[in-house]
């Protein structure tokens, strides 16, 4: 009876010990995929922000490193600029802000205005806190969609790939300054 005790007792420790690690296991897989809606694992993750543009004023976000070949150029073509624009949860720039969009923005096409766009969203508040992204592609301002491509990503974005549909909110012509409205979809 005892020695039936004994192993109904190694048998419950090494249950348990099991359960344990594959809980640990499971989390930090949780972790590195981030979080999907509990119905289909296998969902793109949805992120949705808002990109504040600012070329003007005494503190901008986005600097110009190189002008237009042609300074009447409509297209702006050869134009460089070097960002680091607030993400936030809402279009107003107060709203809670929830990373930053760090890269630049080249003019490329000579044809329209035509950016080759490449940046890290670096991701400084909820789930994915300390995780990035990051996007490479062509980006039309005037047009009412755009997508482009996310390449890869850090943290719990590890092997990303997916795509960012980008909307202008609000654009003010004179300045350059600009509110656009992001829907980002990666799989990880």
């Amino acid at each position: 009876m005892a020695k039936g005790a004994v192993m109904l007792l190694v048998l419950f420790m090494a249950l348990a010990a099991f359960s344990e690690a594959a809980q640990m296991r499971h989390g930090s897989r949780a972790l590195a995929r981030g979080h999907r809606r509990a119905a289909d694992p296998n969902a793109p993750t949805h992120l949705h922000f808002y990109f504040h543009d600012t070329v003007s004023g005494a503190s901008p976000s986005a600097v110009r490193l190189a002008g237009p070949a042609d300074p009447s150029s409509r297209t702006f073509f050869g134009m460089v600029n070097v960002m680091d624009d607030p993400l936030t949860e809402g279009p107003e720039p107060g709203s809670a802000a929830v990373g930053r969009a760090q890269g630049l923005y080249m003019a490329t096409d000579q044809a329209q205005l035509g950016f080759l766009q490449a940046m890290n969203l670096v991701l400084t508040s909820g789930a994915y806190n300390g995780s990035s992204l990051a996007v490479l592609g062509r980006n039309c301002p005037l047009a009412d969609v755009r997508e482009m491509p996310v390449i890869g990503g850090t943290g719990a974005f590890r092997f990303a790939r997916g795509y960012a549909q980008a909307r202008t909110h609000w654009l003010d012509l004179k300045t350059g300054d600009a509110t656009v409205e992001y829907h980002v979809y990666v799989m990880h």
